[in-house]
């Protein structure tokens, strides 16, 4: 009885509230420090959690151009991106300050830092870190992201 019961919400009531995801875009910030690869790792607003910096797709701009701008903005990296294909994508569930967490495709464009801002626009909003891929993949959540970092510094060798 009670599982026909929860079978029976799960397949009226669970479409209603089950959203579509969203995407979003990442800059994965590359560097060689030596023989090994380095990922920027910056602190999220809300939590001051370890995160790559991205964002929403801004209008007129490629995805990969818009984490490229997401990197300036968020770390006050400057940086050349690896193309327009995408490195791989993680999911994720992003609370909103208001509302119900919201599902999250996260588009991961890989690129090489030329420059790094003293100041930058949300300098103040955030800390920034280089550190090895293996080390930022024990700091953040997502499996996905995870398996991203893990793999960023086989991705440098091949440059």
């Amino acid at each position: 009885m009670i599982l026909s019961v929860r079978n029976a919400f799960a397949a009226s009531v669970g479409p209603i509230l089950s959203r579509p995801h969203r995407r979003q875009v990442a800059a994965l910030c590359l560097r060689r420090k030596g023989s090994r690869a380095e990922v920027l790792m910056i602190t999220s607003r809300g939590t001051g959690r370890w995160i790559l910096p991205k964002g929403w797709p801004i209008a007129g701009l490629s995805d990969a151009e818009a984490a490229m701008q997401e990197a300036w903005e968020e770390a006050g990296v400057r940086a050349a991106p690896r193309g327009l294909m995408p490195l791989g994508t993680y999911r994720a569930v992003k609370t909103r300050t208001k509302g119900l967490p919201e599902p999250v495709n996260t588009i991961v464009y890989a690129c090489d830092v030329t420059d790094l801002a003293s100041k930058w626009p949300e300098s103040h909003q955030r800390r920034r870190r280089w550190m090895r891929p293996e080390d930022a993949a024990h700091l953040v959540r997502e499996p996905g992201l995870k398996r991203l970092l893990r793999d960023a510094s086989l991705l440098h060798r091949a440059k």
